[in-house]
């Protein structure tokens, strides 16, 4: 199928929630992918970092084809045979106790909501439907209206509502603002360690460990959510380690699949978990056996080809060559391993036709709140790869 009859059945049959480059692409393998007209592209998005492991990895596909010829779904009504070994590999990697195993980060975000909720009326003592959970402004989470009603996003929040109530918002990396908040039935801190919709906003060095410091003192739990950073793509298999402390809870997606397949998890201690009994809470395709093949092949890509350590080299490389780029658009280049943002300055207008010209020449790259171009490939990337990109990119910013 051509690319304006691709484009044009989207757009006739599709709901116009999405607003996607002009291009339409038809296959992909490691850091590119290439359209319907056999040109190739350096994909800079990685799906939103679901595909860390870069596209089609041939592992992570084999897994798939493997299971999806003898058992794809049994829900959870019955055990499986891949479940067990998959929540083992998952807590020993991660060095969680216990996991819950979802579809979408969305559903691990409600999943950690709901489990904080109860810990803190079965544990904390909190009085009943008075807890509260303090999270950022700038943050993104997910769609549903759950946690759009506490998103800082007019946009993501306009004609949703009522939501729900129980979220207190404050700054992003104010970790005095995060002590002031803290009250007698504040059950959780959740957060981003990096925040990626909302343009690769780093916090301050130490945020995190004066955060997990404040939780202690409060007694509420300290969750974040890693959907995005998750599996290496800040440099450490999770943004957390970078200051050495552990959370009580981690959201983790995206790439937990390598992108074949939807698979999501809360992680957390057992002492949150134990909260949850048969009946409160569950999904019929979670824990599939097929997504559970999947997440297995999934889980020992980053582990085994050291995409955390590529991310850290890369990146900071990479961060440095974008910095030095002398374009009169560019108001601050920031960012984490291969997790980067290019902020443009307000005169120079929207990062879309940024990204457009990008696209023309060979770049996939997405705008993000309206001023910054996101340059996330899959952490699979060749150096080489990004050398070839830089003068293209400087090309484009300079312009």
């Amino acid at each position: 199928m051509n690319q304006p009859n691709a484009i044009t059945l989207a757009e006739q049959y599709g709901a116009n929630n999405y607003h996607p480059l002009d291009i339409v692409l038809t296959r992909g393998e490691g850091a590119w992918v290439w359209d319907d007209a056999g040109n190739k592209y350096l994909d800079c998005l990685a799906a939103y970092s679901a595909v860390n492991q870069g596209h089609c990895h041939p592992r992570i596909v084999q897994a798939l084809v493997d299971q999806a010829s003898q058992l794809t779904l049994t829900s959870r009504a019955f055990h499986n045979d891949q479940l067990g070994p998959f929540l083992e590999k998952l807590c020993r990697v991660t060095g969680f106790d216990k996991a819950l195993v979802m579809n979408t980060g969305a559903e691990a975000v409600e999943t950690a909501i709901k489990a904080v909720r109860k810990w803190g009326y079965k544990v904390k003592g909190v009085p009943s439907d008075r807890a509260e959970i303090i999270v950022c402004a700038d943050n993104f989470h997910g769609r549903t209206t759950t946690i759009v009603g506490f998103s800082t996003e007019p946009q993501y929040r306009d004609g949703y509502g009522p939501f729900t109530p129980g979220f207190k918002v404050i700054p992003f990396g104010d970790a005095r603002a995060l002590r002031k908040a803290m009250k007698p039935r504040t059950v959780a801190f959740l957060v981003e360690p990096v925040q990626g919709e909302a343009g690769i906003n780093v916090p301050p060095d130490g945020y995190l460990a004066a955060a997990r410091e404040i939780c202690d003192q409060n007694d509420a739990l300290f969750i974040l959510d890693e959907i995005q950073t998750g599996w290496g793509r800040t440099g450490k298999l999770f943004a957390f380690e970078h200051e050495d402390i552990r959370p009580d809870g981690v959201t983790v997606g995206k790439a937990m699949s390598g992108g074949l397949y939807p698979v999501s998890a809360f992680l957390a201690s057992e002492d949150v978990m134990e909260v949850f009994h048969p009946g409160d809470h569950g999904s019929t395709f979670g824990g599939n056996p097929l997504a559970s093949a999947v997440g297995m092949a999934a889980l020992d890509v980053p582990v085994e080809e050291d995409l955390p350590g590529r991310s850290a080299e890369l990146g900071a490389w990479f961060i440095d060559r974008l910095r030095a780029i002398d374009s009169p658009h560019v108001a601050e280049v920031r960012g984490k391993g291969l997790f980067v943002g290019v902020e443009l300055k307000e005169s120079s207008g929207s990062a879309r036709p940024f990204c457009e010209r990008l696209k023309d020449a060979g770049i996939l790259c997405k705008e993000t709140h309206e001023q910054v171009i996101r340059f996330a490939p899959p952490l699979v990337v060749e150096k080489e790869a990004l050398e070839w990109a830089l003068p293209r990119i400087e090309k484009v910013l300079t312009s």
